[in-house]
């Protein structure tokens, strides 16, 4: 998206060439059960946590595009701040499953300024076994593969503006974070990771190199120093894995580390 660029200007209004695109809020009474510092909760007013535009494109060809390929691209900010003892985060989901498959939609992010980190869970009959952190920075892209629910945490204090391309054929689950009052682990703000106790023997967090530190990266178009909107234009089809998982077994065998 940065031949033409957007600006967000002071009511985080966000100007995408000729059009203005008003943004989903989440505030913090919207994420009242996944926030662990309850004290701090209710001293707290409903404060604005982030900014959520969806849906956005550059022109009326992307957006023919977008609507062949099913998908749709995103931007999202989250300014910096904290949750009580946390650092502030997204309320977190996991995506349903393909028709008659075991596999979910995958999701793929890009940060464009400041550091996230995604923290990524599996779900097996109800059960997590495999913890992620990835820590990605300005130009890193992050596939979340297959079956795994995703919160993204800013751990500094500087905002994030990140964007991501997912399906357009579905609508992202919340209740089974929310029934477990969060992720897995929260970051505190000392920096240190605090399982939640509402999950059953957890495992340890296994850490990850962003996709576009390895090399599968380049091999669906991601790459550290090019934009992903451009994919659309360029070649819908490099985005395939995100609507036909099932076929790209070898792409998240890399990501995971499990290949």
């Amino acid at each position: 998206m940065s031949e033409e660029g957007y600006v967000i200007d002071s009511d985080r209004v966000m100007q995408i060439g000729s059009k203005s695109v008003s943004p989903d809020v989440r505030k913090l009474h919207d994420m009242d059960d996944v926030v662990y510092d309850r004290e701090w909760l209710k001293q707290t007013d409903n404060i604005d946590l982030y900014y959520m535009y969806r849906g956005v494109f550059l022109s009326k060809k992307d957006e023919d595009r977008m609507k062949e390929h099913h998908l749709r691209y995103d931007v999202t900010v989250i300014p910096p701040g904290n949750l009580g003892i946390e650092y502030v985060k997204t309320a977190g989901h996991y995506h349903p499953s393909l028709p008659n498959s075991e596999l979910t939609y995958g999701e793929t992010y890009e940060v464009l300024e400041g550091t996230a980190h995604y923290l990524l869970q599996n779900d097996e009959g109800g059960k997590v076994t495999d913890v992620i952190l990835v820590e990605a920075k300005a130009g890193d892209k992050v596939i979340i593969p297959p079956n795994y629910g995703h919160i993204t945490i800013n751990p500094s204090n500087k905002s994030i503006m990140m964007t991501n391309w997912v399906s357009s054929v579905f609508s992202s689950v919340y209740d089974q974070i929310k029934e477990n009052k969060g992720a897995a682990y929260l970051e505190t703000t000392d920096g240190e990771f605090i399982k939640n106790d509402n999950y059953d023997d957890l495992p340890e967090i296994r850490f990850l190199k962003p996709t576009t530190q390895i090399d599968v990266g380049s091999k669906v178009g991601l790459t550290k120093n090019k934009e992903m909107y451009g994919l659309i234009r360029e070649d819908p089809d490099l985005l395939k894995y995100l609507n036909e998982p099932g076929e790209f077994g070898w792409l998240f065998d890399e990501i995971l580390g499990t290949k």
